[in-house]
């Protein structure tokens, strides 16, 4: 059997393809690519960056022809102490071991929207529709993220003011600014409801952070207009498609800051 050469001209890498037709992810469809698993057009390709048209060309998976999956889109509480990942080099559980038959290798392939790190918990979603993805993590639609922190101690309103007003991260990143209120506090602890319209790495945890504060939870409650409501950890539901809608749908406040 023939290899394909490279092909002329422009388009969509085949990875990338598979990735975004909901077979697996970029890493597992180069792989399935450099194993001599694909084919486009009746020729093998073994190139991961092989450009393909994804409305003309025809491509081919273990002699099966590759069709868009249908489109799915998934909640998830997710629970402390897994990682947003699908596999973990030290064998910790990931995420996709909380989606049950969703989570399985040989199922649908869904990627996060974003991440929560290992200690976070709350919602999360997943979805094999890279375009609808792409828009709730663009800076620029304004999607805000809620998220209720509790930490090791009480801050005065100066440094509220300062976290609200957008701060410098580790000398190199600044911030935009956050809606910041205190829920409720105790005696030596107090819970913030922090709302962001961006997703730097570790964000919140680093912004507390040079406010000399410890995150002992965090929990995700929003996004957009979608609420994690009565979903318990570890469990997952299917969107509505208004719920799918309302996510991308323009809002009036999207050009103030947050």
């Amino acid at each position: 059997m023939k290899t394909a050469g490279k092909k002329a001209g422009t388009g969509v890498p085949l990875a990338r393809a598979l990735s975004k037709m909901g077979v697996a992810s970029r890493t597992v469809a180069s792989t399935l690519i450099l194993t001599g698993r694909v084919m486009v057009n009746g020729q093998v390709v073994r190139t991961p960056q092989h450009p393909v048209d994804m409305r003309r060309d025809r491509i081919f998976l273990d002699n099966q022809p590759v069709r868009p999956r249908t489109k799915v889109y998934l909640a998830l509480h997710k629970p402390p102490g897994v990682v947003t990942t699908r596999q973990d080099e030290k064998g910790r559980k990931t995420v996709y071991d909380a989606l049950g038959e969703w989570g399985k290798p040989d199922g649908q392939w869904l990627a996060p929207v974003g991440r929560l790190d290992r200690a976070s918990q709350g919602l999360l979603l997943f979805t094999n529709d890279t375009q609808w993805a792409n828009h709730l993590l663009s800076p620029e639609s304004h999607v805000a993220k809620v998220y209720h922190v509790q930490i090791d101690r009480h801050l005065d309103e100066p440094m509220l003011e300062r976290l609200r007003s957008g701060m410098l991260l580790d000398q190199e990143e600044q911030t935009r600014p956050a809606q910041v209120r205190v829920l409720r506090q105790g005696d030596k602890t107090q819970w913030l409801e922090i709302t962001l319209r961006e997703g730097l790495n570790r964000q919140i945890r680093r912004m507390l952070e040079v406010a000399g504060a410890e995150v002992l939870q965090l929990i995700r409650v929003a996004i957009g207009p979608l609420q994690l409501g009565e979903l318990k950890k570890g469990e997952c539901r299917l969107l509505s498609p208004a719920e799918v809608a309302a996510l991308t749908a323009p809002r009036a406040d999207s050009d103030r800051p947050a």
